[in-house]
């Protein structure tokens, strides 16, 4: 649908969540726009009504982290987001996206996390945010991803890049950003960004800051108690470039994160963050396992390694090594990681099983099986990993209730057996964290959508005034809720039936319109 077909639409009898709080007015949107908000609203002839009754109207939710961008045409993954409000996407994390260049290596290595984007043609950050324009109910933006671009420019080869291998880099930084793109991704744990030394990465930053756009990045060091490390080597970045800071799935002791991030902020490091309401992460399973040497995607390096029974030993060792460091992990590893997504078919039958359920099953060691099921999936494999001190409710709100916090869901749609974080995490926030003595609703918009939409400098929505775009969500309070557990992920969340696109209704009833009516957003400058 353009925007020319759009029908004006009255929503009628609703409460309307704006900064000054909730007040009851209805809300007038004419083409893609809200036009009034007020009482006793003149309607133009032909205006099309929704009933809100006592439900509550807010801006569209975005997800600043997600990992859907590619998988956003399917009608499912429409229906799991705009259940839960999500009307903007913000994709390209964690250093690996379609764009710039073929697409091939993050085909490749984030199969299991993003899927193969459909439409690519390779023709850059604009031709990838134009895949999105009129094909989708739901807008998306990117990022450039930083790993994309160093493997596009010396593959996945370990330590410094040249003085000449920079200057590549920073032209399709340059080039990105120049195109729409809301920023930079970095994935410091992930091949070949972890081997993006200091020099790189200020480098880029330099690039970044110059457009006024925003440095993402999933830090370096496995995050939980290691955090303060990542947290401080960007504060490096924001203090040599002046660059605006943000960090990827923020997810630690919640008494050090708050700590680090006040201290960051009194050295004029601030930075923004985005946090899921769930303990558990989830993660490819060759980035927690494997040194760098054989986790490098679409090469037989693993399966070479454990050909025989003194190279299995050798590796044997070193994931141990790499296991026990971790401060997510430790001796009980294998009990905390479940088995999310495996293409091989000998081994489907143990997803949603934790590797040691799955080991005692076969009759086979954790980490020889983890091993075995790497290389007959190609590495195409994904995790869900449990922290060894599971945060509630109660223990997040303090990380939740910061200035900087955007919701973000790091949401993943490949497989059987996913995180549910992926079909609940919007309204497991309205559920669990819009509450007395937690957030106010106002305080919940603003988290939900409005912070992100500055942040990412996405245009004039992320509110519910005259003037700005008619991303508008529809939610009743008594009903809202998360259904998706860790037993039963792609459960769809409850309360959220109505949900307006650029002033076009997407979901209608709870069920889709199949109007599209999304577009790649460029950075508003």
């Amino acid at each position: 649908m353009t925007d020319a077909e759009a029908v004006p639409v009255l929503l009628r009898g609703g409460s309307v969540v704006g900064a000054d709080g909730v007040v009851r007015a209805d809300v007038l949107v004419e083409g893609d726009r809200i036009s009034r908000v007020g009482t006793d609203l003149a309607v133009p002839e032909g205006t099309g009504v929704l009933d809100c009754g006592e439900r509550l109207v807010l801006p569209g939710f975005v997800d600043a982290h997600s990992h859907a961008g590619s998988l956003v045409f399917d009608p499912a993954v429409q229906l799991a987001l705009l259940r839960q409000g999500v009307t903007t996407i913000v994709t390209g994390q964690d250093g690996v996206g379609p764009a710039p260049g073929g697409g091939a290596y993050a085909d490749t290595y984030f199969a299991a996390i993003d899927g193969p984007h459909p439409r690519h043609d390779g023709s850059g950050i604009d031709g990838l945010l134009s895949t999105y324009d009129g094909t989708t109910p739901v807008n998306v933006a990117t990022l450039v991803p930083a790993g994309t671009v160093r493997h596009a420019v010396r593959g996945d080869d370990p330590g410094p890049a040249a003085p000449h291998e920079r200057r590549a880099m920073r032209t399709m930084v340059r080039d990105g950003l120049d195109a729409g793109a809301v920023g930079l991704s970095t994935g410091l744990d992930y091949v070949p960004g972890l081997f993006a030394d200091t020099a790189e990465l200020i480098a880029l930053c330099v690039e970044v800051a110059d457009a006024d756009a925003l440095y993402v990045s999933h830090m370096r060091g496995g995050y939980e108690a290691n955090a303060r490390a990542g947290l401080d080597e960007i504060a490096d970045f924001v203090r040599a470039t002046g660059v605006r800071a943000h960090v990827s799935h923020l997810h630690a002791p919640v008494d050090l994160a708050v700590e680090a991030l006040d201290d960051l902020e009194r050295a004029g490091a601030p930075m923004s963050f985005d946090a899921y309401p769930y303990s558990r992460g989830c993660t490819i399973l060759s980035m927690l396992l494997l040194p760098a040497d054989l986790a490098r995607p679409g090469t037989p390096d693993l399966a070479r390694a454990i050909v025989d029974p003194a190279g299995r030993a050798r590796v044997r060792g070193l994931v141990l090594d790499r296991v026990l460091a971790r401060a997510d992990l430790g001796t009980g590893w294998a009990e905390q990681v479940t088995l999310s997504h495996v293409p091989a078919p000998e081994f489907h039958a143990l997803q949603g099983r934790t590797l040691a359920e799955a080991a005692d099953l076969t009759g086979s060691d954790p980490l020889d099986l983890a091993l075995d099921v790497l290389v007959d999936s190609a590495l195409q494999v994904t995790v869900v990993m449990r922290v060894p001190h599971p945060r509630t409710a109660e223990d997040l709100t303090p990380l939740f209730r910061l200035p900087g916090h955007t919701a973000g869901s790091d949401g993943i749609f490949v497989g059987t057996h996913p995180h549910p974080r992926a079909y609940g995490t919007f309204a497991r926030y309205l559920q669990d964290h819009t509450l007395p003595g937690r957030l106010s609703w106002t305080e919940t918009a603003r988290h939900l959508s409005t912070t992100a939409v500055e942040r990412y400098r996405l245009g004039a929505r992320g509110v519910v005034r005259p003037g700005a775009v008619a991303d508008l969500v529809v939610v009743d309070p008594d009903r809202v809720a998360a259904r998706s557990t860790y037993a039963h992920p792609m459960r769809l969340a409850e309360g959220i039936d109505d949900v307006l696109v650029a002033g076009v209704p997407v979901l209608a009833g709870g069920a889709l319109t199949h109007d599209t009516p999304g577009r790649g957003l460029r950075r508003a400058r």
